[in-house]
């Protein structure tokens, strides 16, 4: 499997990760890649690509058992609303499809909001930059790597 530009950037930082493929659904979402690496879908962490009143993107972590709440994460930010991006313009922003979105090494550099609880886990399964592959890595060394903003967004 080729290097994705996640990968490359988590080697630059000297971040360790284990790598995890698996079969990728469509729409399948955190469901099916914690289904398939037969992990608990609560360690396997969307990135979601939003943008706010001003059609300004950030980058949302959380738990895949859980939903943002938009107007929470908006009020913590100190903005009026955020809101996820089209698929079309989510994939602008990151470089990545829709499915393989990583934070680590997106085309632009995205402020990054964190579910505060994340941090509190042992270990995390995380998207790798491609649909169907996912690294695994310690929630600190993602911290370490990103700076992310938390949260308390989760519902």
């Amino acid at each position: 499997m080729s290097a994705t530009p996640a990968i490359h950037f988590l080697r630059a930082q000297q971040v360790p990760f284990t790598e995890h493929p698996y079969r990728y659904e469509e729409r399948g979402g955190t469901t099916v890649s914690s289904r398939e690496l037969g992990v608990d879908e609560h360690i396997v962490i969307k990135t979601l690509v939003m943008e706010d009143e001003r059609r300004q993107p950030l980058i949302v972590l959380m738990h895949g058992d859980r939903d943002v709440s938009t107007k929470n994460l908006a009020r913590q930010m100190g903005c009026k609303t955020v809101v996820p991006c089209d698929p079309d313009v989510a994939q602008k922003h990151s470089g990545y499809l829709v499915g393989g979105t990583s934070r680590f090494g997106t085309r632009k550099k995205l402020p990054v909001y964190m579910e505060r609880t994340i941090a509190d886990l042992e270990r995390i399964y995380i998207n790798g930059g491609r649909r169907g592959f996912l690294i695994a890595l310690a929630p600190e060394d993602l911290v370490r790597a990103l700076s992310p903003t938390l949260v308390d967004a989760a519902q």
